[in-house]
């Protein structure tokens, strides 16, 4: 325990040390972790994250370009609550691939497999149940957020196609996860590519070619979100080579429970971001009317890119540090805590300065057919994306503390970024600045954020030891 070597894999108590070769193309969760090291094992998770959030960013593209500002303001409107109910998958898979990456990290492959069988099998019947409820209330969640008349029509035609995919978008972000826990990152990669792909292709050919509209966007992300859930499916069933495989088990409510709070701060987030986007959307159409709801979903639409690079890292780093914490290699630890410092903190400050200077030609693939909702969009954008800065060190603050199996924390975390700061934001900045008020209430919410997240990280360094 506590060994420094930038060639030495750490092993759970039981098994010997070895010297890993260099070239050694396989990289472990029990690795030594360098820059070089750590960019290629979340590398496929950022990729990952990047094309999971084209669903939302292609259908958005093809009906406001192809369909109209109704439609898109539809789109708009009932994406946050198919969101919503896809965020099981982010509390399941993080919070259950890190109780599952320290039982690995303890030696106990067996008991780790009945845990991750044990997570996918509550939640597939749980996300159908889920299912089948979206279809049925789809029009009283569409009214509900607002929508009348056409508006409302289009809502219930996009809600109800999208919501027969939740089953399979759920499990998704289960083995998003999962795959990396698995030391399978890049089939993660492979899967959510595949799944980008062909909704790429299907928005293209039913909302351009035979003309669907927004059931032509539904239909095409649905099936897209169903390959990427059903095929990992069938991977994990079968024989392979990576560390887990789904296998009998029987029911442990302590451990499904402990996976859920462990991972309630993801699921909060994701769920927090749908209703301060239904908050967004409320007050943009008392301040703006259409125009207003149509340039925040453009300025979602980008922020999605953005925050995908800070969730691909989180998602990647963190089953290694749940390694090496069940492991007890607290060197390891601090070399993990400070890689994560430095590259979410210069991340920031990167992706800011990308996020200004490419405001005009990113705002323009959604907009540049209106020059009114360009100009609004383009001018939030610009206060808007202030808050990558701060954004990154957030995200993976929370799902550090998720990796420690520290639930709590992470939940504080992310309850007050993603709802409480936001929502008083939303609400009071508007009555002081008016319209920029609402682009710059996730600034001030980021802000607050990240300095909770800097008291938790020196108020736990002596529990966790990770500096």
């Amino acid at each position: 325990m506590g060994q420094k070597s930038s060639d030495k894999k750490y092993s759970p108590k039981g098994h010997s040390m070895q010297i890993r070769n260099a070239q050694e193309t396989r990289i472990q969760l029990s690795d030594h972790f360098t820059y070089g090291r750590l960019f290629r094992f979340v590398l496929s998770p950022v990729l990952m994250m990047l094309f999971t959030s084209l669903y939302s960013i292609i259908d958005g593209f093809f009906v406001s370009n192809f369909v109209g500002k109704t439609p898109f303001a539809a789109v708009n409107l009932i994406m946050p609550v198919a969101m919503a109910l896809g965020s099981v998958g982010f509390m399941v898979g993080t919070g259950g691939s890190a109780l599952v990456s320290m039982m690995l990290g303890q030696g106990k492959k067996d008991l780790a497999n009945q845990y991750f069988s044990l997570l996918v099998y509550v939640t597939a019947g749980f996300s159908l149940l889920l299912s089948v409820a979206g279809f049925l209330l789809a029009p009283q969640i569409s009214a509900a957020l607002g929508a009348t008349g056409e508006l409302l029509n289009q809502c219930i035609i996009y809600g109800r196609i999208l919501f027969l995919a939740t089953m399979p978008f759920v499990l998704q972000n289960v083995f998003n996860s999962f795959f990396i826990t698995a030391e399978k990152p890049d089939l993660s990669l492979k899967v959510s590519v595949m799944a980008g792909c062909t909704n790429i292709v299907l928005d293209l050919l039913f909302i351009a070619v035979f003309r669907w509209g927004v059931a032509g966007a539904a239909a095409a992300t649905a099936i897209g979100q169903a390959a990427g859930g059903i095929v990992p499916l069938i991977y994990f069933s079968k024989k392979n080579d990576s560390l887990l495989q789904l296998t009998k088990t029987r029911f442990r409510g302590n451990i499904l429970l402990k996976a859920c709070a462990n991972g309630s701060s993801e699921m909060v987030s994701s769920l927090s971001a749908s209703v301060v986007n239904i908050l967004y959307n409320f007050q943009l159409m008392r301040i703006s009317g259409e125009n207003g709801v149509a340039a925040y979903g453009i300025v979602m639409y980008v922020n999605f890119i953005f925050m995908a690079i800070y969730l691909g890292y989180s998602i990647g780093s963190s089953p290694i540090v749940s390694y090496h914490y069940g492991a007890g290699n607290k060197d390891e630890l601090k070399n993990l805590f400070r890689k994560g410092w430095i590259l979410t903190g210069g991340g920031g400050i990167l992706l800011t300065l990308l996020a200004e200077l490419l405001n005009r030609p990113l705002v323009h693939l959604f907009a540049g057919y209106d020059a009114e909702l360009f100009a609004m969009t383009s001018h939030g954008f610009r206060l808007y994306a202030l808050c990558f800065l701060l954004m990154g060190i957030n995200i993976w603050g929370s799902a550090f503390f998720t990796a420690l199996n520290n639930g709590t924390v992470s939940a504080v975390i992310s309850f007050l970024r993603s709802l409480v700061f936001q929502v008083a934001a939303v609400f009071i900045l508007p009555l002081l600045l008016g319209m920029d008020g609402i682009w710059l209430a996730i600034v001030l919410a980021e802000l607050m954020a990240a300095l909770i997240t800097a008291w938790f990280f020196l108020t736990k360094r002596n529990q966790y030891g990770y500096f």
